[in-house]
């Protein structure tokens, strides 16, 4: 106001200065001694064009504003326009208030600017990456909903501009007011702060790989077209009744998990449709319209506004929710003492359920005996199915504590504490009572959505008492061969000792080696020698007897005592003793 109050005294300076200022002068002149007239025109002049320049430099002043880079101009109104009516907050054309224009960054001309306005500058709109600003309209078209529909694909950056928002030059506004379900991406806007107000605290969804995003929506049309179930889980529920309707027989199992699409089931499409259908709390919908969308995200970063948008992640890859501890193991030792005995002793430890499982282990009734099994399931949601199982329990966390826990510890008591079952059977038949547990269970599955892939148990925790039986026989068992065992190398080790001692001898036993051996030489040479005199004797025997019959008995045997004689003479010389000196006499 100051500087207009300026313009206006130097423009009256500049009409009314010069009217008093005379025309003429007059100077006596000495050298003439004559009176000289001058005109002050000039005077009047300068005076105006001083008082002209002056009111022009300020209203110069008062006509332009500069706006610094970061910042946006604004302009409210104040002097000759209209009152904008009650409840408007951004001013039409011609009207006080708040100004739908805005200015950018630089030196901006406007006439009496600053006498007419109000202005304000207000930093640049900014959101930073992995943010998203949540918009709230402070003025136009009358909200109806609960937030102001998506603005068109395409026309963000009109609807951003406040004129065209406003629908300046149409009827009516193009946009609502209050908050709008269009959001700012990472960027940096230049906004009118009077009629839009930014909150740059939303986060921007980033889905990892393997998993989907499911979005549930607050806002859109009701959809009212023909009840939407996937296709997949269509086909699901009609796999869950071919699994019941074979749950007498392993065998019809099997073909159904090797060729399911060749058997055929017992209900229609439409009547499972219609089953599914029966299990939906809240609606699934294509996408824009309110309730669960059919459409999943895929991996990727998504800015979407969480006041209208509710978007839960599910892991298509597949999972292992495992059912282990909370429970006290026990266990009977068995030990053999000094004497060779058998001692027992029981020892026991609490087992804690461990994190990240999804429940404790499974407690079984069978024989009446308390058995704790330890187990695990394998289960995958498909992209195709995750609609549904949000649309039906709400997430994958509600699936496995609401339908699938409950249902496999029940179905894991019927079938392994069915009447005629042994414990033992769990340690001896396993992958029997796995296949058993798990047929039962795939069909609960496949109604919420899931696939079961496998099913498995961990050791379970029998009671020790029943294992002692097994354990002494088993021990005895080994006892026994050990002292076989033993009793080998016992032997063993004496031939060792035998052949280290046969080392030490061995000399020796060369020397009573090649004695033997000479030894079997000579019995074998008498042997022989004792056969040959045999046959000489038995010859003459035979010769004996010829001259028995031609001599006699007599003379045979004198004839046989003086050729033993002769022999015995021609061996031993000596015998015949012959004198050396002869006497004789005549008398």
């Amino acid at each position: 106001m100051f500087l207009i109050i300026m313009a206006v005294i130097f423009v009256l300076v500049g009409i009314f200065v010069p009217m008093i200022i005379p025309k003429t002068t007059k100077e006596y002149d000495r050298r003439t001694n004559q009176t000289v007239e001058y005109s002050l025109r000039w005077v009047r002049f300068l005076v105006r064009g001083v008082a002209l320049v002056l009111a022009t430099f300020f209203l110069f002043l008062t006509s332009y504003v500069t706006v610094d880079q970061d910042q946006v101009g604004h302009l409210k109104r104040i002097y000759l326009a209209s009152d904008m009516p009650a409840g408007q907050i951004v001013a039409l054309p011609g009207q006080k208030g708040p100004q739908a224009e805005i200015l950018g960054p630089g030196f901006h001309f406007i006439p009496l600017v600053r006498v007419l306005n109000d202005f304000e500058e207000y930093p640049i709109i900014t959101v930073p990456e992995g943010k998203y600003g949540f918009i709230v309209a402070r003025d136009g078209k009358p909200l109806d909903a609960y937030m102001a529909s998506e603005w068109p694909t395409g026309e963000i950056e009109k609807y951003l501009d406040a004129s065209y928002f406003l629908g300046f030059g149409d009827d009516s506004p193009r946009g609502f007011k209050g908050p709008q379900l269009t959001v700012l991406t990472p960027g940096q806007y230049r906004l009118n702060h009077y009629l839009f107000e930014v909150n740059v605290e939303g986060e921007a969804l980033d889905i990892p790989a393997g998993f989907v995003g499911v979005v549930k929506s607050n806002v859109g049309e009701i959809y009212v077209g023909e009840p939407i179930v996937p296709e997949s889980i269509v086909k699901s529920f009609m796999d869950a009744y071919k699994f019941e309707a074979a749950a007498a027989s392993q065998t019809a199992i099997d073909k159904i998990k090797a060729h399911g699409a060749d058997v055929p089931s017992p209900i229609s499409e439409g009547e499972a449709k219609q089953v599914a259908l029966g299990a939906l709390s809240v609606p699934i919908v294509p996408r824009g319209y309110k309730g669960v969308w059919l459409e999943v995200l895929n991996p990727d970063r998504y800015y979407l506004n969480t006041k209208a948008y509710q978007v839960d992640l599910f892991d298509t890859r597949i999972q292992t929710w495992e059912y282990k501890g909370g429970f006290k193991h026990r266990w009977i030792d068995l030990e053999i003492d000094n004497e060779g005995k058998l001692v027992q002793k029981q020892r026991e430890q609490d087992i804690p359920v461990i994190d990240g499982a999804a429940d404790s282990a499974t407690v079984l009734k069978i024989e009446g005996w308390e058995v704790y099994l330890e187990s695990r399931i394998l289960v995958q949601v498909t992209p195709e199915n995750a609609p549904f199982v949000k649309a039906t329990v709400g997430n994958i966390d509600a699936v496995e504590n609401k339908i699938i826990t409950p249902t496999y510890k029940s179905v894991s008591r019927n079938v392994l504490g069915n009447q005629g079952r042994q414990v033992l059977d769990i340690l001896y038949h396993r992958d029997v009572l796995e296949d058993a547990v798990e047929s039962a269970i795939i069909p609960e599955g496949l109604k919420a959505g899931l696939i079961i892939r496998e099913v498995r148990f961990g050791d379970p925790a029998v009671p020790p008492e029943l294992l002692i039986p097994g354990k002494r026989m088993q021990l005895a068992t080994q006892l026994k061969q050990t002292y076989v065992e033993e009793q080998a190398a016992q032997k063993e080790r004496i031939n060792v000792e035998k052949v280290r001692a046969q080392a030490d001898k061995q000399g020796e036993l060369m020397g009573a080696e090649i004695a033997k051996q000479a030894a079997e030489q000579t019995r074998e040479q008498q042997r022989l020698l004792g056969e040959g005199e045999k046959l000489r004797l038995q010859a003459v025997a035979e010769g004996q007897r010829s001259q028995q019959e031609v001599f006699g008995q007599d003379k045979t045997f004198e004839l046989a005592m003086m050729q033993m004689i002769l022999d015995a003479a021609v061996k031993n010389p000596n015998i015949v003793k012959v004198p050396n000196v002869l006497v004789s006499g005549n008398g």
